[in-house]
């Protein structure tokens, strides 16, 4: 009886989960179709010139008073006859940036744009709104009193996807208290190469883990569905493909890479995104073999539209077609250069200055019948609908006083969160971590007492600059260990530091030897070395070891034979290895925003027991950079003839690599079965103990390995991940199924394929601490 009550409830849950998916269906359906019909009546009714403007976005410079470009002392107030002219008569579709580079308050941002919005809507002759777009990178950058969080780099250390989508939804809602519904995040290129300036502000190396935590950032961002509520924003995926791989390490510059290679890493993440919903997209500013991205009909058309399906806007970046002439030589004018770039498909250009000489070439060139009035038609379609998609037909603006939980603890503490499950623990010779006792601490090395070198760039400026200017309420990691700590027990000599208005590569000696005086006085030495900020082209570099002066301040420091624990405070990895042995500890805290200084305290005293994982690969040396997906050519035994050599790979700490305050082990793994088909899915069982008196969070990353394949395989891939807490003395059971599919290349004809054969199942807390586990595929 009770079976048949079981059933029946069970079949009534069924019927309704089926008819609410019906019913959802068909109001999406609906939704589509509404949207459809309001965009073709729109569209019917502009002319060629307001349709042009429509795909034109510009500097907000250009709109408000003071210079058009760059400055930095003029209010952030709008001036009427700029404004008429460029959407009133020019008819622009879309403004970006803040003023001075600096942060503005909500309410400035409410005034400003509720100025823009009147223009567009009550001026001109269709009343078409603004649409306003930003870069909130780890939380809403040009918005005073916003809650920043760890940077991306950071956020993926902790290898809980729950951290992205925490930030992004909070980045959303501060963004929207500024009454802007379009953000140029998330950044989904794969952040292999560490000399590349814009590492930090990727999810890391591996195409799994960037498409996990890109994924939960579009969720984040957007919610649900097809309109985008007051409380979200239009995610804009960057930078469309390839961006982070270039041959010189540096931004903007040429990167070579074969169309399976593309399609198999770098579009995987972008793919997992559009998948999601994900609404617009910015082209990579640089070249793949040697073709401007923004001029590449293959890769924005056939790739991205017809083969992933993107249905959304596709966005310039800054200033990147005029760049087609002035910059890569591949036009003779800029005339020809809008020609290429919106044939190949580009349908919203971030002029971002020059205004009507886009919009009069493009015009122009549809007169004369270069570009069709049909590629005009689809690209206008796309930037209303949505326009439309985010509700701003109907509310322009969003009222900065709607939006109570702005700045609020409960936001600070997701923040607080993420950048305490991201500290990395790498080194604790003879566990000298956690510091339990109230000892002598002498704070000392350039990123000691520095905001802004915890936040890193996007912080209230676009370099990072400003920082300090808005970070007052916050704890550098000084003044954290200050209030944890007697006071009368830490001191703080900076030793060397940044040079003042110098670049972020520049330093000054301040006082050394009272550092090594004061140390010598000192129980433990908490020496704080990195970077100081730095994005895109301005942050470019020459050398990937740490300035000198920081190896200086190191040694001499190591001679007083006190205990040292390195904090490195850096978005890239830069080479320690000549002062790595002489450390006691080592922390990798990457960039974790406002509230780095306190979360790193609370790891060092024990309160909160580490569980980052390195998202890249660590180098040892300038000279030896590799994902940790390296092909097996790369390491090679002895070789007899003409001469011998040894192929090695010189990681200074693995990818996936952190220690924690437990012990942890992994028992039992296992596999369903050994023998497999190309079309199954793989299960596999395991238990993970944790031996120790202490609690702690571990997370269990599974690889493959394929032993033979018609192209040289990768060293080993990571497929799936999950982060567990375990109580002390105490295990958890963890399942995880992978599909097959999950194990497929691409071949030399960029088709996904697998062949039959042996291939190994590796389980482990890194990539190089793993258990083997043969398979076979039939």
């Amino acid at each position: 009886m009770r079976q048949l009550i079981f059933f029946k409830i069970t079949a009534y849950l069924l019927i309704v989960i089926f008819n609410f998916s019906c019913q959802q269906k068909k109001q999406d359906y609906s939704t589509l179709k509404t949207i459809d019909v309001s965009v073709d009546s729109i569209l019917s009714k502009m002319t060629l010139e307001e349709k042009v403007g429509q795909m034109t976005q510009v500097n907000l410079t250009v709109i408000a008073k003071g210079p058009n470009k760059w400055s930095s002392s003029f209010p952030m107030e709008i001036d009427i006859e700029r404004a008429k002219k460029a959407i009133v008569e020019y008819n622009i579709g879309s403004v970006l940036n803040t003023i001075n580079n600096t942060a503005q308050t909500p309410e400035d941002w409410f005034s400003v744009i509720k100025s823009i919005q009147s223009f567009a809507m009550d001026s001109s002759r269709l009343g078409v709104p603004i649409i306003y777009g930003i870069d909130a990178i780890h939380g809403a950058t040009y918005t005073a009193g916003a809650t920043m969080f760890p940077q991306q780099v950071t956020t993926a250390a902790t290898w809980n996807p729950k951290n992205a989508f925490n930030m992004a939804q909070v980045c959303a809602y501060e963004t929207r208290a500024s009454s802007i519904p379009w953000n140029f995040s998330p950044v989904l290129d794969l952040g292999m190469n560490p000399r590349f300036p814009r590492q930090f502000e990727s999810f890391g190396e591996d195409p799994l883990l960037v498409s996990r935590f890109g994924e939960e950032m579009i969720k984040g961002y957007q919610g649900n569905g097809y309109l985008i509520n007051e409380n979200n924003v239009a995610a804009c995926m960057k930078h469309f493909v390839g961006y982070h791989a270039t041959v010189s390490g540096k931004d903007r510059t040429p990167a070579y890479i074969p169309d399976h290679v593309l399609k198999e890493y770098h579009i995987a993440p972008f793919k997992k995104a559009i998948d999601a919903g994900a609404k617009s997209i910015m082209i990579n500013s640089g070249l793949i073999n040697g073709v401007p991205v923004h001029s590449s009909y293959k890769i924005m058309t056939d790739i991205l539209r017809n083969e992933l399906g993107f249905e959304g806007v596709i966005l310039t970046d800054w200033e990147d077609i005029n760049k087609l002439c002035d910059r890569d030589k591949i036009t003779e004018n800029r005339k020809q250069a809008i020609k290429l770039a919106i044939n190949a498909g580009v349908d919203m250009s971030m002029v971002p200055y020059e205004y009507e000489e886009f919009i009069d070439n493009l015009v122009a060139l549809v007169n004369e019948g270069e570009v069709k009035i049909s590629r005009i038609d689809d690209a206008v379609s796309r930037i209303l609908r949505l326009k439309i998609e985010l509700n701003l037909f109907k509310s322009a603006t969003t009222n900065w006083q709607n939006y109570k939980e702005f700045g609020s603890n409960k936001f600070k503490k997701l923040a607080y969160k993420s950048a305490s499950e991201a500290i990395t623990l790498l080194k604790n010779k003879d566990n000298i971590l956690p510091i339990k006792s109230k000892p002598r601490i002498l704070v000392t090395g350039p990123n000691a007492n520095n905001m802004r070198c915890l936040n890193g760039a996007w912080s209230y400026s676009w370099q990072g600059d400003l920082t300090d200017k808005f970070t007052s309420e916050y704890n550098t990691i000084y003044e954290a260990l200050l209030n944890k700590y007697d006071s009368s027990n830490v001191k703080f000599v900076s030793g060397v530091s940044y040079k003042p208005g110098g670049s972020f590569y520049e330093m000054q000696e301040d006082n050394i030897q009272k550092a090594v005086e004061l140390a010598k006085k000192s129980d433990y030495i908490l020496l704080c070395l990195g970077e100081n900020t730095y994005t895109e082209k301005p942050g470019d570099l020459n050398d990937l070891r740490l300035h000198q002066l920081q190896i200086k301040l190191a040694q001499e420091l190591s001679k007083c034979g006190k205990p040292i624990i390195l904090i490195l405070n850096l978005g890239r990895p830069r080479i320690i290895t000549e002062i790595e042995p002489l450390m006691s500890a080592v922390i990798n805290i990457y960039l974790p925003g406002n509230f780095g200084g306190d979360a790193l305290v609370d790891v060092m005293c024990g309160d909160v027991n580490p569980s980052g994982k390195l998202p890249y690969t660590y180098p040892a040396f300038t000279n030896s950079l590799s994902t940790y997906y390296y092909k097996p050519s790369e390491v090679q035994n002895n070789s007899q003839g003409a001469y011998n050599y040894i192929g090695e790979i010189n990681n200074l700490y693995n990818f996936g690599f952190g220690m924690s305050y437990s012990n942890f082990e992994i028992r039992n793994p296992k596999l369903s079965s050994d023998t497999i088909s190309v079309n199954d899915t793989i299960f596999l069982s395991l238990e993970v103990a944790n031996t120790s008196n202490i609690d702690g969070k571990e997370t269990i990353q599974i690889y493959s390995s394929d032993l033979t394949a018609l192209l040289s395989p990768d060293n080993k891939r990571l497929r799936d991940f999950q982060k567990v807490f375990v109580k002390s003395n105490s295990s958890e059971f963890l399942n995880f199924e992978i599909p097959m599919t999950d194990l497929y290349y691409v071949n030399e004809l960029n088709k996904f394929t697998l062949e039959s054969g042996k291939f190994e199942i590796h389980v482990g807390s890194s990539s190089d601490n793993l258990y083997t586990l043969p398979l076979y595929v039939k």
